[in-house]
């Protein structure tokens, strides 16, 4: 959920740096690791290994578990049933170990072991975006889906509050036959038919109880039951509702308060796999690395490979470019967007001037007098910190009875620097943006009066600031406020592409509602009954897609993963609700590399028409194309793998539902094929938006399909048209259409000049 390194706010996670932690599995508990844990000579010299190894013949979890031992290096040997912590079965083959650098190296070099690597640590990266999106109890997708009825979603975060009424399993049907899970909580098979199944991976944590909120919030999110009259201080007042309210949900506390280890989240998608979900929604992940080395890609291969459908967040250091996490072309990367709800307040000045901001906490009480208004960053230049409004900056300054400016970012969180303000004696604050964030303000539960607003009203309160000897300002608070016509928007904290960990695949796929949602909390924050939070990030805009993912596999069960993703890529909208391009944070229309396909649309992604889809297989000579090692692929495959016997394929050659191309002085060429799921005898023709100095050539330029899931194949040529007539843009984009009577099924192009 973290917005970028600039905006902290650890009990949320925004940026929170994380730190290693020690992880027990209660997939498979060993007793002695409690009691032995704390009798390490020297724990402080060891880390937490990923250890992979070939394929092992031995099939049950005590054998397997006796083997890794086995493989430890001989000084462990009178400590090594305190070593291990987690023994993997379904996703990879392997296990984590603390050891030290040198007991690693030994380990390697083991025939049986093909790597050893320290295990990654990972960030955390609604009562209105259900009827935003489309979705209502007659409307065809949720009545054809039956709410998800039947369709198991994993959750791996922080947790759960069990008993918030988002859950409650009134009216729910019964767990699948085929859940093989878990009830840390009852000690049970179940929960209660809503929460089939609870788990907890974090050591000195008995319960997978939720101890930040993330973890609620986003399994609500996904599959929160309705509950009426939600709201935070009144605000975002509504009857709350999951995207796929009838669908079970099962629970891998997998992070803490003190962050997330891959070591902790292999351990629970390992879980989730056996257990039996369909979905998994991971609203966490670290910045690009090669698809072997990233625990959550391995993971989510196997889990594709078995039929389970995969939704990550694309990560929150936005909006520079080549900034993603979870890149890889199994998982389907979300980007997050804006909804046309805001909690809306005013920055009004002593000279007339009024800044529209947001902010959920609005008092009552507080008397719309203008007061005297100071620049934090002007009381001490020497001092940034001060700028920023820390903690403490202002224990010097006097701004008693004053509204302070403050400034976003300097590693303070938003909330930090209302409590600063408060602390010596402010009587409001306005928050301004960076100019990096410009126009997307944050709606957050402030411990004082204060609003949020653009980069660009900031900028020129700060100009009224510095015409004048005697600034005054107040707060006007209007509520929550529905229509706003440039939703969806693109987040500014959002994550772009291009992907570093391949080129050849444009990231993010999707963007969803990610900015200022509204969805369950541990406890109230304001003393009501109802326990609600709006916070933002792509963690928020992830599990809207993993709800809306577990709609199409109820309501399409026989389309794969791939299928699944490319019916909600193709069927995107290009448009916010003004029927103009979607826009980014500078109020530009956005690009692809910030968008992906655009903003999800569940509806018509019900009913795609046509989808791009990929077999497990299809992978193989793709992975092989990014020139990684027989060794390297064999450890995302899980078998043994010789690329010199496979025909390896360029990356863009996957037959993705988009294209990214880098594109020098030479044509390329490519082919996609396309799988009929709608009516047959149906034909369709291409409509190209050409990028522009790039010439496209589709052939054939027209197909017709005359049976269901009838695969035809097409072929697209990118053709430079010299220097001179692309100015100077670095990068263009457009898109090929197969349009009929009644589908448009669309992919976009990003074209990189190298």
């Amino acid at each position: 959920m973290a917005l970028t390194k600039m905006e902290l706010t650890p009990i949320l996670f925004l940026g929170f740096i994380l730190v290693i932690s020690v992880c027990q599995t209660s997939a498979q508990k060993y007793p002695e690791f409690e009691a032995a844990n704390d009798e390490l000579e020297d724990e402080s010299s060891l880390l937490t290994y990923i250890v992979h190894v070939k394929k092992p013949s031995l099939q049950s979890k005590e054998s397997l578990h006796g083997w890794y031992h086995s493989l430890l290096p001989s000084t462990t040997i009178t400590q090594n049933q305190k070593r291990i912590i987690f023994s993997y079965q379904n996703i990879v083959d392997g296990f984590a170990a603390k050891l030290t650098p040198e007991e690693a190296m030994a380990l390697e070099e083991k025939d049986e072991v093909l790597s050893t690597r320290p295990e990654k640590i990972l960030s955390l990266h609604t009562t209105h975006t259900p009827s935003f999106l489309g979705l209502q109890q007659s409307q065809e997708l949720w009545k054809g889906s039956d709410l998800g009825k039947g369709i198991i979603i994993g959750i791996l975060d922080t947790g759960i509050y069990p008993s918030h009424p988002s859950f409650s399993d009134e009216g729910m049907s019964s767990p699948p036959a085929k859940w093989n899970g878990h009830c840390e909580f009852t000690g049970e098979r179940i929960c209660n038919n809503k929460i089939i199944g609870a788990r907890n991976f974090i050591k000195n944590s008995s319960l997978p109880l939720d101890d930040v909120g993330h973890g609620t919030h986003t399994a609500s999110t996904a599959a929160g039951r309705s509950v009426q009259g939600a709201n935070v201080f009144g605000n975002a007042n509504g009857t709350a509702t999951g995207m796929a309210p009838d669908a079970h949900l099962a629970i891998y506390k997998v992070c803490n308060i003190n962050g997330c280890t891959e070591s902790a989240i292999l351990a629970g998608m390992d879980a989730a796999v056996e257990d039996g979900v369909d979905v998994l929604s991971l609203s966490l992940g670290i910045p690009s690395t090669p698809f072997f080395e990233d625990g959550i890609a391995l993971g989510a291969f196997s889990a594709i490979q078995k039929g389970i459908f995969v939704s990550c967040s694309a990560g929150n250091a936005g909006p520079l470019y080549g900034t993603l996490s979870n890149e890889a072309p199994w998982i389907l990367t979300v980007g997050a967007s804006t909804i046309d709800r805001k909690i809306e307040a005013f920055a009004k000045l002593g000279n007339g001037a009024e800044y529209i901001g947001e902010s959920v906490f609005q008092p009552k009480d507080f008397a719309s007098t203008l007061l005297p208004l100071v620049y934090a960053g002007a009381l001490n230049t020497s001092d940034d910190s001060i700028l920023f409004c820390g903690p403490t900056s202002m224990k010097n300054i006097d701004v008693k009875g004053k509204v302070v400016l403050c400034e976003l970012g300097g590693f303070v969180a938003r909330v930090a620097k209302g409590q600063a303000v408060k602390d010596a004696g402010g009587a409001a604050m306005i928050l301004m943006n960076s100019e990096n964030h410009a126009f997307n303000p944050i709606a957050d539960v402030h411990v004082l009066p204060a609003v949020h607003v653009s980069f660009s009203a900031g900028s020129s309160i700060k100009d009224y600031i510095n015409s004048t000897s005697t600034p005054t300002a107040t707060i006007l608070f209007q509520g929550t406020v529905i229509g706003n016509p440039l939703a969806p928007q693109v987040a500014s904290f959002s994550s772009r592409g291009p992907s570093k960990a391949s080129l050849g695949i444009l990231k993010p796929d999707i963007i969803g509602p990610g900015l200022n949602i509204l969805a369950s909390w541990p406890v109230s924050l304001d003393n009501s009954t109802q326990r609600f939070n709006i916070i933002s990030g792509t963690s928020m805009s992830c599990p809207h897609l993993s709800g809306i993912a577990a709609l199409l596999k109820n309501s399409h069960p026989d389309w794969s993963p791939a299928a699944i993703k490319s019916a909600i890529m193709t069927t995107a909208n290009k448009v916010n609700l003004h029927g103009k391009p979607i826009l980014d944070q500078r109020l530009l229309p956005a690009d692809v590399f910030a968008t992906g396909a655009g903003h999800v649309n569940p509806s018509k992604a019900n009913d795609p028409g046509l989808v791009y889809d990929i077999e497990t297989n299809d992978y193989i000579p793709y992975l092989c194309g990014l020139n990684y090692t027989d060794k390297q692929v064999g450890l995302i495959l899980q078998q043994e793998v010789k690329c010199s016997e496979v025909k390896s394929i360029p990356q863009a050659q996957l037959n993705y539902p988009s294209f990214s191309i880098w594109l020098g002085s030479a044509s390329q060429f490519y082919r996609r094929t396309l799988t009929n799921v709608g009516p047959v005898n149906t034909t369709y023709n291409v409509v190209i938006d050409v990028p522009l100095a790039v010439g496209v050539s589709v052939s054939p330029s027209q197909i017709t399909f005359n049976e269901v899931k009838q695969k035809v194949t097409y072929f697209v040529g990118f053709i430079p048209e010299g220097k001179e007539n692309r100015g100077d843009n670095m990068f263009v984009q457009g898109s090929i259409k197969w349009v009929s009577g009644k589908y448009s099924v669309s992919i976009p192009i990003s074209v990189v000049f190298v």
